[in-house]
């Protein structure tokens, strides 16, 4: 099914609703405001490796694996030893990649506008929306790769910097840069590494890097 793009009007009237204030949550009850309505997609797919992880070590699993579709959750090392490796999709092409990172213990989420997208008079509208815009992130970036020990908070990550763009996204990562590492494709194709992944980081193609210290 195709969506039409909505009217600035329309825009209007829903951007109005986007109130974190209006979710009010006591112990496990949710409740919702003025016609206000929660969408889990940014989160849904990270909290589920996180839990499969959990049910692992419930289970005295030691190496394990789970791939949700750009979203990769890794316990441990391989059964010999080795470090998984995970390849980072190039979303300038996503039949290739163009990086790899060697990882244990560690969720490995990507955000990016390229595979879930429409055009419509010639612009194209992807799935990751600015709140303050109601239309879909320009700010810089095409893939947001986010690196921490905690799947939600990963898949949380990488959709919110995508939206903050380089400068912001740098800010926010100094502010908290012992939760998570990051690797990142601009939108004229120059990747931002933050350091913690320096070592744990092959490229495949040349395209120019700066690293966030």
């Amino acid at each position: 099914m195709v969506f039409p793009v909505p009217s600035p009007e329309e825009l209007a009237e829903q951007l109005a609703k986007v109130d974190g204030s209006k979710v009010r949550i006591e112990g496990n009850t949710v409740t919702l405001l003025d016609g206000v309505t929660v969408d889990l997609g940014a989160i849904a797919k990270g909290y589920t490796s996180q839990r499969i992880m959990e049910v692992y070590r419930e289970n005295d699993v030691t190496s394990g694996i789970v791939s949700l579709g750009g979203h990769v959750q890794t316990l441990g090392r391989k059964p010999d030893g080795s470090l998984w490796r995970v390849a980072l999709e190039d979303p300038r092409n996503p039949e290739d990649y163009f990086g790899i990172l060697d990882v244990e213990n560690k969720a490995v989420i990507t955000s990016g506008g390229y595979q879930r997208n429409f055009t419509e008079n010639g612009k194209l509208y992807h799935h990751i929306i600015d709140p303050r815009t109601g239309y879909p992130a320009e700010n810089g970036f095409i893939s947001v790769t986010i690196v921490s020990e905690d799947g939600t908070l990963a898949d949380a990550l990488s959709t919110a910097l995508f939206i903050m763009g380089p400068e912001k996204a740098e800010a926010f990562w100094k502010e908290h840069k012992d939760l998570f590492d990051a690797v990142m494709m601009t939108d004229d194709g120059k990747i931002l590494m933050t350091k913690g992944l320096r070592d744990m980081y092959t490229p495949k193609t040349a395209d120019p890097m700066v690293l966030w210290t």
